[in-house]
């Protein structure tokens, strides 16, 4: 029985060395105006090094030298992949496009076009990972919000550049689908968890912990405290590995374990708003105010749904006498494992 339990374990650890980290996102943000449209479109450079390398080293830092090089380039690589339609003919911008890069290690391209185009094709999806996303944003000069629309390898055109789309069902999708591929977020709720036994307890850790990363993730999304992926990444790894010693440490009984949750879940929470800025949502005039509140609703939704499949079969192992003894330790040995690696992975490439 304590064979099959370690290897369970092992199996549910393991999963996440390699698979801690988002799919792609990116996002174009189109201005309607009396003569023709501004286009500005943004996304990771990491998303399309594969076909705009701009290091022959991949190892390799990219230095600025590099990155100005490789401006044609992406420009050019934007500009065949995104394509804005008139009567069924692709238009073409009136200049090369103009290409500038954040400390956030993204791309902004802007091109402007003659042409208020009626359709727009995300053709270069096909071309990125399955789960990829691009969010497509139309505004008049004003501000106001003409469409809005979620596009993937599914469903990679835009037909109409004036009719509503559902932003909010698709942040909420987008949420369920971040916490659940997030798996150095549930790694740390599951570590929390494992040491309780009942509901009470399991309910306080899971409620500082939605309350903390909701603070932190509409400050962030908003621009109103701003802190680097290079030092927000490691520190949510360090959280693990802190968790899972002091679970080996203290034992089953940590006292005070939701403040604990609290102060770290404020770090989680900087880490969620990566997901927007990736996007380009991160203020007040992008109308990040319904793309915050439905994705954080979709991160509480996959949370909890989480969390009850889990919390019944930790219970349920706690009662039994010959893996009650073993369940804290290795799972939290494990777990810290885990967070070492992050740790170290991530300390090295930033």
């Amino acid at each position: 029985m304590f064979g099959r339990l370690i290897a369970v374990i092992f199996l549910l650890t393991y999963a996440p060395f390699s698979l801690a980290h988002d799919p792609g996102l990116s996002s174009v943000d189109v201005i309607v105006k009396e003569q023709g449209v501004d286009v500005s479109i943004t996304f990771s450079l990491q998303d399309i090094e594969a076909f705009v390398p701009m290091d022959s080293d991949q190892d390799a830092e990219v230095t600025a030298a590099e990155q100005d090089a490789a401006k044609p380039k992406i420009a050019l690589w934007v500009q065949q992949g995104v394509q804005l339609i008139v009567e069924g003919q692709v238009i073409q911008p009136i200049a090369a496009g103009e290409v500038s890069f954040d400390q956030q290690n993204n791309a902004h391209i802007s091109m402007r076009y003659a042409q208020i185009p009626t359709e727009l094709r995300a053709d270069f999806l096909s071309k990125l990972p399955k789960d990829h996303k691009q969010y497509v944003t139309v505004k008049n000069e004003a501000g106001k919000n003409l469409s809005e629309k979620m596009l993937s390898q599914e469903d990679s055109v835009m037909n109409s550049l004036v009719g509503k789309s559902s932003t909010f069902t698709d942040f909420l999708l987008l949420g369920i689908e971040h916490i659940l591929t997030g798996y150095d977020h549930l790694l740390f709720l599951f570590s929390l968890l494992v040491v309780t036994r009942s509901f009470l307890p399991a309910l306080k850790i899971i409620t500082f912990f939605t309350v903390a990363h909701s603070i932190t993730l509409a400050l962030a999304a908003m621009n109103v405290v701003d802190i680097p992926s290079t030092i927000v990444e490691p520190l949510i790894a360090a959280t693990i590995i802190y968790v899972g010693v002091e679970n080996i440490i203290r034992g089953d009984h940590p006292k005070g374990r939701q403040w604990l949750t609290f102060f770290f879940g404020l770090i989680h929470g900087f880490g969620f708003a990566a997901v927007l800025r990736e996007m380009g949502i991160s203020s007040l005039e992008t109308g990040i105010l319904v793309p915050l509140f439905s994705f954080n609703l979709g991160v509480e939704i996959g949370q909890i749904t989480v969390a009850s499949i889990v919390l019944p079969i930790i219970w349920w192992l706690h009662k039994k006498p010959t893996i009650e003894p073993y369940l804290t330790p290795v799972c939290s040995v494990l777990a810290s494992l885990a967070g070492a690696y992050w740790l170290i992975e991530r300390t090295l490439l930033n």
